[in-house]
């Protein structure tokens, strides 16, 4: 529902039954105000006066509880879901989501197998299905799930930008680059020029990451032609901040913090982080550790942009952990950047999976233990060893760690 009639209705809800009034506040919140919190509160009242009614049930295993890192609340409301309607294929898909977000691989895999038993089939299942097989080392699973893919109006580009995030994960970037080319093409020929803004967005990022600057740059602004969403603005505003034009994330964080004042997302998650990037810039570490404490509540939390687009689970914390090995604190930024490699199945093929080995090499130098850095800097490395070898960021890993031998 698009938010016009959304505002129409919330005008009209002392007009509908109770149910449908609830269903209203909660649509209002998820769509206009963004405060998953409120959100929440409105479907916890929905399914304590309703307790029978799927539907509630169905909206609290999604975004709500996803959003706010309530993975065990979500698994709870995803198997009542499915014990009132066990043919709802989104039921599924939210407890295979929630127990992959926990680490919980095997559970995920059952879960998506009884929606394989049942029949169900739709595009966000046969991406976790695909993640899953990645988290396992599956290859010939991945493919199998992409060949689904193929040839799906629904399901091919999303798919082909999920390909091109693994691409990247492993520091393949012309291919990804080729890869992300097909989906946000695809996208444009259906006409979903946010799709295609944020698969745009995606890709920025990932070249920010790794040291690309001018990509990233040139790839954050093209993403803003395509699209003005919350979560577009946010990706292009932290590619931009890690390549270096501040004035131009900042004007972004700026329209951002004004445009949505309750979205949660925004104040706990997206403004930390790049305040606290735009203090790093400044060489103010510790601002910048400060500037993420109202994040702290949320550091586990799937922002908006992983909820689709699969990407940004976790910047807080790796953020923060950059914060803490700028300052010389060398034991909190290991800390930050294990509490990344221990959560795959919230930051998926996010390239911070990769990097974040790289930077635990670096803070445990600071630490003077190098074998154990050694050991880190081999992680990555390892992961890297197909990667583009003129990546900016594998040169200076490999520099770093031939002064460790």
């Amino acid at each position: 529902m698009a938010i016009e009639p959304t505002l129409k209705a919330f005008e009209l809800r002392d007009r509908v039954s109770d149910p449908e009034r609830l269903f209203i506040l909660f649509l209002y919140d998820r769509q206009v105000t963004g405060n998953l919190q409120k959100e929440l509160g409105t479907i916890e009242a929905w399914v304590q006066t309703y307790p029978r009614d799927w539907q509630a049930w169905g909206v609290l295993g999604g975004w709500g509880t996803r959003g706010t890192g309530q993975y065990e609340r979500g698994i709870q409301a995803a198997q009542e879901t499915i014990r009132l309607n066990p043919d709802l294929p989104f039921a599924h898909e939210a407890l295979a989501l929630h127990n992959l977000c926990l680490g919980r691989f095997a559970e995920a895999a059952a879960a998506l197998q009884r929606a394989a038993e049942r029949k169900l089939e739709i595009p966000h299942l046969l991406v976790d299905r695909y993640y899953l097989a990645f988290l396992k080392g599956d290859k010939a699973a991945m493919n199998r799930e992409v060949d689904r893919a193929r040839g799906n109006r629904e399901a091919e580009d999303w798919m082909s930008h999920n390909q091109a995030l693994v691409l990247a994960h492993s520091g393949q970037m012309r291919n990804a680059r080729t890869m992300w080319h097909h989906a946000i093409v695809l996208a444009q020929q259906t006409g979903d020029r946010e799709k295609a803004a944020i698969y745009q967005a995606a890709a920025a990022v990932c070249e920010a990451h790794f040291g690309n600057r001018a990509a990233a740059k040139e790839r954050a602004r093209a993403a803003l032609e395509l699209g003005k969403g919350r979560d577009v603005k946010y990706a292009a505003a932290f590619a931009l901040a890690l390549s270096g034009d501040g004035s131009g994330s900042q004007r972004l964080a700026e329209d951002l913090a004004k445009r949505f004042p309750e979205d949660t997302p925004v104040q706990f998650e997206y403004l930390p982080t790049l305040r606290a990037l735009f203090a790093l810039s400044q060489k103010a570490p510790l601002d910048a550790i400060e500037r993420l404490q109202t994040a702290l509540p949320y550091d586990l939390a799937m922002p908006g942009t992983a909820f689709f687009a699969k990407f940004g689970g976790l910047y807080p914390v790796y953020v923060r952990g950059q914060a803490y090995l700028e300052a010389g604190r060398g034991r909190e930024a290991a800390a930050e950047f294990q509490k990344v490699l221990d959560h795959r199945g919230i930051v998926l093929a996010d390239p911070i999976g990769a990097v974040a080995h790289l930077q635990l090499g670096r803070a445990l130098v600071l630490l003077g233990e190098k074998d154990r850095a050694r050991s880190a800097y081999q992680d990555f490395l390892t992961l890297w060893k197909h990667a583009d070898a003129d990546i900016p960021v594998l040169k200076q890993a490999r520099a770093e760690y031939a002064r460790l031998r």
